[in-house]
């Protein structure tokens, strides 16, 4: 698997299960041998600290890591639990791109692949009238998008895949977290669904299904 260098994990919704994915596509590039690491775009409900990153270390097994404790891998946490932009608005501070921007250079100097975790989904404000979606765009990442098999998710993964696809963004791969399959028959209509979908619309774009974590 040719893996590129950066690759920014964006989901559905804000519960689609992208920390859980970050760090089992993380443990999955390691597996070819090669130096992977997460980041976390912007993290907001914490204060000192990325829960996110943590999730992803847990998951990869390495414990906290240099990076991390001196906040490299996550440079922008907010207290309020909300969009960036509302977290941004109730702390009193501006969101620094040019911030996360170095941050990802930083890792990328070290790491052969950096795995960003966005906030929520893609249209997920950053500020007033700047989105997730126009980061990714603007800085060319290849997009990994996270569903699951919760009755709505077709409906919320072809609106994502729509705008993926508006927005020229390479689109790297889809990953389905088992994790909220609750109705076996409307898992794998989804999953049969949207594979189908990628095979028609989105060729080349890998389907990669996660296992239980």
């Amino acid at each position: 698997m040719l893996w590129p260098s950066t690759l920014f994990v964006t989901g559905t919704d804000t519960d689609s299960g992208k920390s859980y994915a970050t760090g089992w596509l993380a443990n999955k590039i390691a597996a070819d041998n090669l130096k992977v690491i997460t980041q976390k775009f912007i993290q907001t409900g914490n204060r000192e600290f990325s829960e996110d990153i943590q999730v992803h270390r847990k998951i990869m097994g390495t414990g906290l890591l240099p990076a991390d404790l001196i906040h490299i891998t996550a440079p922008v946490i907010m207290s309020y639990p909300a969009s960036p932009d509302l977290a941004a608005r109730i702390d009193g501070v501006k969101i620094d791109l040019k911030l996360i921007d170095q941050a990802t250079r930083t890792l990328s100097a070290e790491y052969d692949t950096v795995i960003i975790e966005g906030a929520g989904g893609l249209m997920v404000p950053v500020e007033e009238e700047y989105l997730t979606i126009d980061y990714i765009r603007e800085r060319k990442l290849p997009a990994v998008l996270v569903t699951n098999g919760k009755l709505g998710s077709i409906n919320h993964t072809l609106l994502s895949l729509q705008a993926i696809g508006n927005a020229g963004i390479d689109l790297f791969a889809v990953i389905y977290n088992p994790y909220f399959d609750k109705d076996k028959i409307i898992a794998e209509d989804t999953r049969n669904y949207i594979r189908g979908w990628l095979e028609n619309h989105f060729p080349g774009t890998l389907f990669m299904e996660m296992t239980k974590i």
